[in-house]
């Protein structure tokens, strides 16, 4: 599944080339809810955590969510597509020719009204984007929200499937739980209820910081050479060499990548703030 970044980056493609354009062409043959029609404006693309919005001058936005599956594309007129026709889902294209595809997602929907702030009281569609949490990609992201949505949680929760409920806070996929959990230093498999406030608002500065920081690269990296331990499992840790392992967790079981030696087991007890994080491997 795309992670916070991946979206950022896509949508910032995207707006780049359709914003302030004129709308030529709107397919969508799965679409729930009515279209825009030809000559409307494109006002822009944005990212939402994990999902990505297209705003038209109508006031609609069309609202579409990767999962694992979906992508989107943009191709020069006359440019032949990478992938089959019939895996489209929605086909955009603007007066200079430009195309815009989206692939195999799951989530496509049309949502009216003013959905700029795309708050609770959006007048239809739109599930759960209302309530996300912050978004990790954005500079100016409340941590302090998310480590509030954090305290809502019931207190057994583990850390590392915590870190995926994107309305505690929005961005953070299954690679980036593995590799904040490292660079924190916390065991995956810690509740929320045994970190301290430090411990938890670390949590979030240090996804944000990771984020934030592969904004601007097709090669995500969290550490110097790569991934700390992410995909890693039974290779050496790059800071002390011990074997990485992988423990599935959550109700939909994914893997979890970590480092028991850098990542001591959780024993029981309070668990606090480690000074700084795993970022500077020796």
């Amino acid at each position: 599944m795309p992670e916070g970044d991946t979206i950022a980056r896509t949508a910032r493609s995207l707006d780049g080339a359709l914003a302030g354009r004129t709308l030529t062409r709107f397919e969508a043959p799965r679409l729930l809810g009515a279209t825009p029609r030809p000559g409307t404006t494109v006002d822009g693309v944005d990212a939402r955590g994990k999902h990505l919005l297209v705003r038209f001058g109508d006031g609609r936005v069309l609202h579409t969510h990767m999962q694992m599956t979906g992508s989107w594309h943009l191709y020069r007129p006359g440019a032949r597509w990478r992938k089959p026709a019939h895996l489209a889902r929605v086909v955009l294209e603007v007066d200079d020719g430009t195309v815009a595809v989206c692939f195999s997602a799951p989530t496509v929907e049309m949502l009216t009204g003013d959905l700029r702030a795309l708050g609770p009281r959006a007048r239809r569609g739109g599930a759960g984007l209302a309530t996300l949490g912050p978004d990790l990609c954005r500079a100016d992201a409340d941590l302090d929200e998310a480590v509030r949505r954090l305290g809502t949680l019931d207190p057994a929760t583990e850390v590392a499937v915590a870190l995926l409920d994107q309305h505690v806070a929005a961005g953070v996929g299954n690679v980036y739980k593995s590799e904040v959990c490292f660079a924190c230093g916390v065991d995956p498999c810690t509740p929320v209820g045994a970190l301290d406030a430090a411990a938890r608002r670390h949590l979030f500065e240090t996804a944000a910081s990771q984020l934030r920081a592969n904004l601007d690269t097709g090669r995500r990296a969290t550490v110097p050479g790569g991934l700390a331990v992410y995909g890693r499992a039974g290779r050496g840790c790059r800071r002390c060499g011990d074997r990485v392992r992988r423990v599935r967790q959550g109700p939909v079981p994914r893997s979890t990548y970590f480092c028991p030696t850098c990542q001591p087991p959780f024993d029981g007890g309070p668990v606090q703030s480690r000074a700084s994080d795993r970022r500077g491997l020796p």
